[in-house]
């Protein structure tokens, strides 16, 4: 047999019976060896092989253990289509409990439906608090928790932006829903003290321009070179001025 390698030893497996490890030179058994067991019947000198099996040796590549489906789901191993079937004494779960209502309500039909949709009654099972907790944690350690990249870059949180939804219950303590169709966690559950550059509160700082006075910049100012001057943009001389005459039109004042 070309997988059957060098002899690794033989160990006494009981009286006139022991067995032979041999290394497994197949490929796709890395660190197993095969296990002959011989045995010799009393008062006899013939022996006979009793069993041939491959064995994982301690350095063996095994399978990981067998973990029931349930808990090998992990999040978006649901697509479209599938079905995750949830336990009937799943712990994240209580029973929905609908207390006597008050014998001064209503107690027509209407009514009534009107209540169990308002309280959110009609659900067979309930978050019980183990199931809280855990999403609670999940939630605050994951990528919209305070944590996050974008939450530490951010100057302001979560909880005191105009587009946060708080959730109702005990949740809405620590998370609320973002609403700003711009931010990147729109429409996502986020803690109170996350954070992104979307905020409400971050306002565009409205500058208003310095004035020059009575100066006017030019390009020499820049380091450019100045250009020429024009006649129109020249200054008149200091000793010359002008005055309206009785016709409105403007002479010339004759020099000193």
């Amino acid at each position: 047999m070309q997988s059957v390698g060098p002899h690794q030893g033989v160990e006494a497996e009981d009286e006139h019976v022991v067995t032979h490890y041999f290394t497994c030179r197949d490929r796709g058994y890395v660190g197993w060896r095969w296990a002959v067991t011989v045995v010799r019947a009393p008062d006899s000198d013939r022996v006979t092989v009793n069993e041939v099996v491959l064995l994982p040796g301690p350095d063996a590549l095994l399978a990981p253990p067998w973990v029931p489906w349930t808990e090998r789901l992990r999040a978006g191993d649901v697509g479209v289509g599938d079905i995750a079937p949830t336990p009937a004494d799943d712990p994240r779960l209580d029973p929905a409990e609908v207390s006597v209502p008050d014998p001064r309500l209503p107690t027509d039909d209407e009514t009534a439906d009107a209540l169990v949709a308002e309280l959110w009654l009609g659900r067979p099972r309930v978050l019980s608090r183990r199931g809280r907790d855990d999403a609670a944690e999940r939630w605050y350690a994951g990528d919209r928790g305070p944590n996050a990249p974008i939450a530490r870059a951010a100057r302001l949180s979560c909880g005191t932006c105009g587009f946060l939804v708080p959730l109702a219950g005990s949740l809405g303590r620590l998370f609320g829903v973002c609403a700003n169709a711009v931010a990147p966690d729109d429409g996502r559950v986020v803690s109170f003290d996350h954070g992104c550059g979307a905020h409400s509160e971050a306002l565009v700082v409205q500058t208003r321009p310095r004035p020059f006075g009575d100066r006017v910049p030019t390009a020499a100012d820049e380091g450019a070179d100045a250009p020429e001057a024009r006649p129109e943009d020249s200054a008149a001389p200091a000793h010359a001025s002008s005055a309206p005459t009785p016709d409105g039109e403007e002479t010339q004042s004759p020099e000193a």
